[in-house]
């Protein structure tokens, strides 16, 4: 406990101010020197003084205001007590009676006045406790921080040299976004070799990019390389219940970062404040849109040479203001995507510093296992892989262990609990059968991964069907085959069992927003084209929308539905043709799962070796006026080398082969990750 802090606390001077009331209310009293007694025994002493024969009573003092008794012997001995209502008249009688008769010296009744002291004691202390406490809240608004009233000050934390660094080594994964942050370490320690080429810096950068892709990350590691101030503070420490508060907080943290320029500002999570303005449903003077006029306006105000840049992050930069984004304020926006291969293999290096790995574990394996996972995601999984390791007393984090790990981050922990019946277990290994037959039997589709009827998370049992390779885009071709093969389950349920279950209510929602998708957005059917329908449901302007309306008629709108009825309805037909021609396929897979429970990836390939494979896809260009090229594409000659790490190039036309030369080999498309088929 700080001793220190306490006597420079109020509540210390208070509690003595207090002690010294009573001390000096004592002392004015005047009664030092009485010992209280009860009413009753001080009565009773009177009483006996009436008939006794001795003098033993000196004198009485009867204080009316206070209705005290006071008693003097004639040994000395001093007494006071308080009479109750109606013993006045009595004790009255008494007293006068005893001094007739000589028995006491003497008797007075006393109606004191206040003395001068005390009325001043009495009137000042509480005046003087009030202007203690009104000096101390005036203190402590000068200190800022979380004392009282101290709401309008900016609550931004100040990385200092004694705070635990974090630098770009500590960054993986995301090499650009590096890159042009190591700029602005640079202009703040050099910025003359900026200024001789009349370069000026951006006045702010912002990151964005989807949850866990390490944007906080990077402007820790800022902080701890460029050596100066580094003020960090989240969006929403800016709003506040009281009016005007945003706006003070952001005039003062720019008031401290221009006096220690150079200097620099962190926003974290600055679509808090920084929405939309006018697209809300509050008023007019909204507290946020106040807030965000007066960053505006700071921004705005900033002295290039003064050396002061803000940094944000947001993951919905969608919602910013225009204002927010224009050149002179945001100058600069880095994108901070989810890794690609050598990045995830990165950053796994990362996090796998100080964990005791296995001689066999493959990280490069570990960073292919999990195409489209986030910095976060892999930090998690290592993590899982180490409790996983010590709830099993191990020593080393292993190959099991990790795989074990991806599986938790991906469905969910193992349900060991939930115990399914012979019947419960064979319907779900053929529902994943399905799934995973289908998938391998689609030349678009990519590759089984791993089959598994151990119940995860909600899931009886799931398919990971996965790429070995970064994608960025997909085939519309990819597209159906994924579509097949998340109603394989379905149709396996059906083939088998002539009567299906809810187990693929899952998939049917995948497969209906993907239909509709291709439909209305991807512009994926000859009957309606290449038009995207409808707005985007995860528009975030609520009483902007309030006047939009949809933007096409209701017999298009039948249309639609058609077209993704018959979307559905072929992959639904193409999947149970699948099944029924590797009927014995799928057979056996069933009792290989109901053996192992889990197959992996090589187990998989050699039960499905005998497997009738379906032909590649017609060319489709989406009219039959618009004739395909026979011509193949033109191929680059120098591949780049970090491209080939993310995988190889499939020997297949993109939408399927139009031309003699089957050996082409051109660019690749796909759709990224897949998530697994839950139930």
């Amino acid at each position: 406990m700080d001793v220190k802090r306490i006597f420079r606390g109020p509540l210390f001077w208070i509690v003595v101010a207090f002690l010294g009331v009573l001390v000096i209310g004592q002392l004015l009293t005047g009664s030092t020197g009485y010992k209280t007694e009860a009413t009753g025994q001080v009565v009773q002493l009177i009483q006996q003084a009436k008939s006794s024969s001795d003098k033993t009573i000196k004198s009485v003092t009867l204080i009316d205001p206070d209705q005290e008794i006071r008693v003097e012997k004639t040994d000395g001995t001093k007494l006071r007590a308080h009479w109750v209502d109606g013993q006045a008249e009595t004790l009255g009688t008494d007293l006068q009676s005893l001094f007739q008769d000589g028995k006491i010296e003497r008797y007075d009744v006393e109606n004191p006045k206040p003395s001068f002291i005390g009325q001043v004691f009495s009137t000042l202390i509480p005046f003087l406790l009030i202007a203690v406490v009104f000096i101390f809240l005036m203190n402590s608004m000068q200190g800022g921080g979380s004392r009282v009233m101290s709401f309008a000050k900016s609550k931004a934390k100040l990385i200092t040299k004694d705070t635990p660094k974090t630098t770009f080594a500590d960054v993986a994964g995301c090499d650009e976004a590096v890159e042009e942050l190591g700029e602005i370490k640079e202009f703040l320690q050099e910025p003359g070799k900026f200024q001789a080429v009349g370069a000026k810096i951006p006045k702010g950068v912002l990151l964005y990019g989807q949850p866990g892709t390490g944007k906080t990350l990077l402007a820790r590691a800022v902080a701890g390389e460029a050596g100066v101030p580094f003020y960090s503070i989240s969006g929403s420490d800016f709003v506040e219940m009281f009016v005007g508060v945003g706006a003070s907080r952001v005039r003062d943290l720019f008031e401290q970062a221009k006096t220690n320029a150079p200097a620099i500002v962190f926003i974290d999570e600055i679509d808090a404040v920084g929405r939309h303005r006018g697209a809300g449903l509050g008023g007019g003077h909204d507290e946020r849109e106040q807030t965000l006029n007066q960053l505006l306006v700071e921004m705005d105000g900033f002295d290039v040479r003064g050396g002061v840049i803000l940094i944000a992050a947001t993951n919905r930069p969608d919602v910013l203001d225009p204002a927010l984004l224009r050149p002179g304020r945001f100058d600069r926006q880095i994108a901070v995507d989810a890794p690609d291969l050598p990045g995830r293999t990165q950053i796994l290096k990362v996090h796998s510093r100080g964990k005791p790995m296995a001689p066999d574990v493959d990280l490069t394996a570990v960073a292919r296992r999990t195409p489209g996972m986030t910095g976060a995601d892999l930090a998690n999984v290592l993590n899982e892989a180490a409790l996983l390791t010590a709830r099993s007393n191990a020593q080393v984090i292993d190959n099991r262990a990790l795989d074990e790990a991806i599986d938790r981050v991906i469905a969910g922990p193992q349900r060991r609990t939930r115990l399914m019946s012979d019947k419960e277990k064979v319907l779900t290994a053929y529902h994943e059968g399905g799934h995973a037959l289908v998938a391998a039997a689609l030349p678009h589709s990519d590759p089984v991964q791993k089959v598994t009827i151990l119940p995860r998370g909600r899931a009886l049992g799931y398919t990971m069907v996965m790429p070995d390779e970064d994608k960025y885009s997909t085939t519309r071709s990819e597209m159906l085959d994924k579509l097949a093969y998340m109603l394989g389950g379905r149709a396996a349920e059906e083939m088998v069992f002539h009567d299906p279950t809810t187990g693929a209510s899952n998939d049917i929602e995948k497969a209906s927003a993907l239909a509709r998708a291709m439909v209305t957005q991807y512009g994926m059917t000859e009957r309606l084209g290449a038009i995207k329908f409808g707005q985007d449901s995860s528009e975030p302007f609520l009483g902007r929308d309030f006047g939009s309306q949809r933007n096409y008629s209701e017999e298009i709108a039948a249309a639609v539905d058609e077209e993704v009825g018959k979307l559905i309805l072929n992959a639904h037909q193409e999947a149970f043709d699948i099944l029924v021609e590797n009927r014995a396929v799928l057979d056996h897979l069933v009792e290989e799962l109901l053996e192992k429970e889990t197959l992996d990836k090589h187990q998989i390939a050699r039960i499905f070796e005998p497997v009738i494979m379906r032909e590649r896809r017609p060319a489709w260009t989406g009219s039959s006026t618009r004739v395909p090229s026979d011509q193949p594409p033109v191929m680059p000659t120098n591949s780049n080398g970090r491209a080939e790490q993310n995988g190889s190039l499939h020997d297949v036309l993109p939408g399927g082969s139009v031309g003699p030369d089957e050996a082409i080999r051109p660019t690749d498309y796909g759709s990224g990750p897949t998530p697994p088929n839950k139930q």
